[in-house]
């Protein structure tokens, strides 16, 4: 503990007399991906995107933190610590303002626990005035980067979602022959600080606003480091593996931010690898085209880059190409070019939970109607499938009953 702990306050001292590059060892700095298009002399031309000042105070203006506070709040008002905030909700945005505006504001400790499906996460809750932060810093910066999000990315986007993601993929199965199904191993715990925090100083030149988003991402330095392996890329040295990782899963920073890094790879796969089919959603993403010598090209290419621009492992498993006849499995269906059908291990979840339903029901825990509105959202999603027998097998094999006493 002693040795590691050495490590990390050589690792702070160094970091500050260098520029970090994208390899943990290298000297270049590190800069996201710059697009580039060759001229007809031949010569290099890199566009850059257009960049934002002065917008640090669109963050603590009292409209913008009321706004955030009514929308972190929602489906949680029965909660303790949002009644206490609400409370004195004056009294609270006015102390938030005032250490935004002042620069002293600074996240509270998180709360963590452990989800299992579908498979286990580890989440980790921020206090609720650090919600409210959240979303005003999202409610700002959001539409700049939401300007160069390409059109299939369905994840955390307003407009979007799961399920016009799984008409997409659909669509796509229907056209091409074969498909590059991809997926980044160990996601959200081993994004880089260093190269997050560059993405958003290409965009953002406001420095009052990169620091509060650098306060934010080094709040979750060491959440997420037990749910993660050490790896070392090409050319990284011994320190690498120090960096400072890892983005909470559960902020909602979190998640937009990860669309941010990601959007470096849906950038280089249009620009540069020019495939036209392609969707992500989160970290899983796919690729369609009608020769498969192409897409194991593009995942040699994808897996590269993957790895020396944004240090990111592709998983070595469930990265693979295969015919779309065989069915394309994303977002819990399997998707075929007449039907879709849904994956198993989301029927087996939805009975497991249809079993605790009954059981909150007959203990007198939940009422019926809250009961009947979690079966109707299942429901209502399923329905993107074939699965008009499935749902009716299951609700006639279905019934609620009172425990006596």
């Amino acid at each position: 503990m002693v040795f590691l702990t050495l490590y990390r306050v050589l690792y702070s001292f160094r970091a500050e007399l260098r520029v970090l590059g994208v390899q943990g060892g290298a000297a270049s700095p590190c800069t996201p991906w710059a697009y580039r298009k060759a001229s007809a002399a031949g010569a290099d031309r890199e566009f850059f995107m257009k960049t934002y000042r002065n917008l640090y105070p669109q963050v603590y203006d009292f409209e913008n933190l009321y706004v955030s506070y009514r929308a972190a709040r929602r489906a949680k008002r029965d909660r303790a610590e949002v009644m206490r905030f609400e409370a004195r909700v004056e009294d609270q945005l006015f102390r938030l303002q005032d250490e935004l505006r002042d620069e002293t504001y600074q996240p509270g400790a998180y709360r963590h626990f452990y989800i299992y499906e579908p498979k286990q996460r580890k989440i980790s809750a921020a206090p609720f005035r650090d919600r409210v932060v959240h979303h005003a810093l999202v409610n700002v910066i959001e539409p700049i980067f939401e300007r160069t999000s390409i059109h299939d990315s369905y994840a955390c986007r307003v407009g979007k979602g799961t399920h016009r993601a799984l008409d997409r993929c659909t669509d796509f199965v229907r056209r091409y022959r074969f498909v590059l199904q991809c997926d980044v191993a160990k996601f959200f715990p081993t994004i880089d600080h260093e190269i997050l925090l560059a993405i958003l100083g290409q965009t953002i030149a406001d420095p009052q606003l990169l620091r509060l988003c650098e306060r934010i991402v080094r709040s979750g330095t060491g959440v997420l480091d037990s749910e993660r392996e050490p790896y070392w890329f090409s050319g990284d040295d011994l320190f690498a593996v120090l960096r400072p990782q890892g983005l909470p899963i559960g902020n909602l920073t979190s998640q937009f931010w990860a669309n941010v890094y990601v959007n470096e790879l849906d950038q280089f796969i249009k620009r540069e690898l020019k495939c036209r089919a392609y969707l992500r959603y989160a970290d899983d993403f796919l690729l369609f085209h009608d020769d498969k010598a192409t897409l194991h090209t593009w995942m040699a290419e994808l897996r590269t880059f993957a790895a020396t621009r944004l240090r990111l492992l592709l998983h070595p498993a469930k990265c693979q190409v295969f015919p779309t006849r065989s069915g394309v499995p994303f977002l819990g269906f399997r998707h075929f070019a007449t039907h879709r059908r849904l994956k198993r291990p989301s029927v087996v979840r939805f009975r497991r939970r249809l079993r605790g339903l009954q059981q909150a029901y007959a203990n007198g825990s939940i009422s019926l109607d809250k009961a009947g509105e979690s079966i109707q959202s299942w429901c209502a999603h399923a329905a993107h499938g074939n699965t008009y027998r499935l749902r009716n097998q299951i609700l006639r094999q279905t019934i609620f009953r009172h425990r006596r006493t």
